[in-house]
């Protein structure tokens, strides 16, 4: 019950699907990038963001480790984030001028916003955030043109995909004691779905090799 009015008071109570109109659309940011400030324990990296990244940049998970993301655990997870920088917490990707250097590949969880995505069983439903754009009189968009991402069918079925992996995993972990074991668990995980080289269409490399790396960490 409280996740249900949590979710009413952080939303305008509506959930919407992709062919659906929201009052999203900011006609332009106009150089305000707050959105991009001090985020960095809410955009946890997707294997689909690290591999638009990468291609994008023309660079290695590894290098982008450290000044562009970072690697967080949590609940015994090690997952890579985007990293804040230290004096003003602005995101890392941003420009001298306040602009993604990466705005055409920027994670799904940033092309959200001011959207935030609800699970459902088997599905997820979108829903509005109120009150943390800044900009007022936000114009109604269909949900499709804000996103604005390609092979959207492909896209939701790896991201309910890679929900339910990520809660199996959680589960699992959350009986592990030893320390070197979930090191080795977390090993796995960044090295078959974040270092992977992946040269024909990301969708169908990751559901090839999902049920095997699943296997090896006992993921049913």
């Amino acid at each position: 019950m409280r996740s249900k009015n949590l979710l009413e008071e952080i939303s305008d109570g509506k959930l919407y699907d992709i062919e659906d109109m929201v009052k999203a659309d900011t006609c332009g940011c106009n150089g305000c990038s707050d959105c991009c400030r001090d985020v960095g324990d809410l955009v946890v990296l997707t294997p689909f963001d690290i591999y638009e990244m990468v291609n994008y940049l023309g660079v290695e998970f590894d290098e982008l480790l450290g000044e562009k993301i970072e690697l967080r655990k949590s609940n015994k997870i090690l997952l890579p984030y985007l990293k804040m920088q230290p004096k003003n917490k602005y995101c890392s990707f941003l420009d001298r001028e306040g602009r993604c250097t990466i705005h055409s590949k920027r994670p799904n969880i940033c092309r959200l916003f001011p959207l935030g995505r609800v699970y459902k069983g088997d599905d997820f439903k979108y829903f509005l955030q109120i009150g943390n754009c800044p900009k007022e009189d936000l114009q109604n968009v269909k949900v499709s043109n804000w996103l604005g991402i390609e092979n959207y069918d492909k896209n939701k079925k790896f991201i309910l995909e890679w929900h339910k992996f990520i809660k199996a995993l959680t589960f699992r972990l959350k009986f592990m004691r030893d320390e070197k074991e979930i090191d080795e668990v977390n090993q796995i995980l960044l090295d078959s779905f974040y270092r992977a080289k992946i040269e024909g269409d990301f969708y169908d490399e990751f559901l090839k090799s999902f049920p095997e790396v699943k296997n090896r960490l006992g993921i049913i």
